[in-house]
């Protein structure tokens, strides 16, 4: 395992000004994640409508969707590293740069490979974007404040990914050009409350460097470290899991409940207040339990929620089954992401890259497994199973990298 900084925040932060408050920090977090993440779901409503304005089929419409996903996944795998020996500030605020053109320019696509080369480019630029922000909250908040404000940026990020999708249909009822130059507006928005707000995080010296050999000896440190490299196998198998089941919630609904896509969206919305809510209180139970228990317990009630999912006998029993589901999820989102960054004080935006990109790889692997368990096994026992055999083995990973059996450093405030 790498060091791990014992240095208070204000001494890795910006030294011309002061260190803003852990509140400021909190919201600034949460606003970006929104926006990043509104802008990754908000294609999904979109779908037919663009379809039909570039005469191309749903299969190949898809592509729209697959090209973000794309270029943030290629892209966060080299971002990491070249943030790492920079300003963190500047690399956000350059990389929200190309997000605000890039997302805007997609409302003046001309047709599909446009679109598709639009929506790439926004991934490429939400890839600089994203990781600085779960790299720079370990520097700029105390260590007992890490957990909570990370809640910060998740609870962003689970609104935006449970509002998206209505909220992208609500605005393209006007026009579909509409929710493109909507985030672009809201992002310059944002932009500016950054610039102003938001500090220098100087990076490491020896983390600098320019090229190909530079990038590949800070991913050899990385994924050398045992444990870290164990820790980042393990969350790629939660969240194949974990978007195995979340992606097909809808389905489930619309098979067994019979729900239509407007009741769909509304049902989503309904189970997303519970992620909300975990994201936002969890950080509680982490003070009392420790990063840790708190992992191995989220992840041990996940398996007992999941088998209780499938029982359910009517529509308003899985809503608040499943809501319980994405609370604790939205809980311990933040605790995965605390202990991935506390392994490291060289290569946090490393880190935060390699997790992510974890999370993109899961979504799709997840989803191309789920949608044949849905189809193929009754109600949703088959979906349900994959992603209890996948929390179970993430937990097994963590055990065999000894997260649950041997003393590891924790932040103040914690007795793990």
């Amino acid at each position: 395992m790498t060091s791990v900084s014992s240095a208070p925040p204000a001494a890795t932060a910006a030294e011309d000004g002061p260190t803003p408050s852990a509140r400021t920090v909190s919201l600034l977090s949460f606003a970006t994640m929104f926006v990043i993440g509104t802008d990754t779901f908000l294609v999904a409503p979109l779908l037919p409508t663009l379809a039909g304005t570039f005469h191309v089929s749903s299969d190949v419409s898809g592509w729209m969707v697959s090209a973000y996903a794309l270029g943030y996944a290629l892209f966060a795998m080299v971002a990491g590293p070249l943030s790492d020996g920079r300003d963190r500030r500047r690399v956000l605020l350059t990389g929200l740069i190309g997000f605000i053109v890039m997302t805007a320019l997609c409302g003046w696509a001309q047709g599909l490979w446009t679109m598709i080369l639009f929506r790439f480019l926004a991934g490429v630029s939400a890839a600089f974007v994203s990781p600085q922000i779960w790299a720079s909250i370990p520097v700029l908040v105390r260590p007992e404040q890490i957990v909570r404000t990370m809640g910060f940026a998740t609870a962003g990020l689970s609104i935006a990914q449970f509002a998206g999708i209505p909220l992208g249909s609500w605005l393209a009822a006007v026009s579909w050009h509409l929710p493109f130059w909507a985030i672009g507006v809201v992002s310059a928005l944002l932009w500016l409350l950054l610039a102003r707000f938001f500090p220098s995080v100087p990076g490491r010296p020896h983390a600098s460097g320019n090229g190909a050999r530079s990038i590949l000896r800070t991913y050899a440190t990385v994924l050398g470290a045992g444990r870290l490299r164990w820790y980042l196998l393990g969350y790629l198998v939660f969240q194949t899991g974990n978007f195995e089941a979340i992606s097909f919630y809808g389905s489930w609904f619309t098979k067994d409940f019979g729900l239509d896509v407007g009741a769909v969206g509304t049902a989503m919305m309904a189970v997303g207040a519970g992620n909300l809510i975990g994201s936002l209180f969890g950080s509680r139970v982490v003070r009392r339990l420790g990063l840790y228990r708190s992992l191995l317990t989220a992840v041990l009630t996940l398996v007992v929620l999941y088998c209780l999912v499938p029982l359910a006998p009517n529509l308003p029993t899985a809503l608040v089954l499943l809501a319980l589901v994405m609370m604790v999820a939205g809980f311990v989102f933040p605790v995965f992401m605390s202990v991935l960054q506390e392994q490291t004080d060289t290569a946090r935006g490393t880190v935060s890259s390699l997790a992510n990109a974890a999370m993109y790889i899961g979504t799709t692997v997840g989803g191309a497994v789920g949608g044949v368990l849905l189809a193929d096994v009754t109600g949703f026992w088959g979906v349900a199973a994959f992603t209890i055999v996948a929390y179970l083995l993430s937990l097994v990973v963590y055990a065999v990298a000894g997260a649950f059996r041997r003393p590891t450093v924790q932040p103040e405030g914690t007795d793990g």
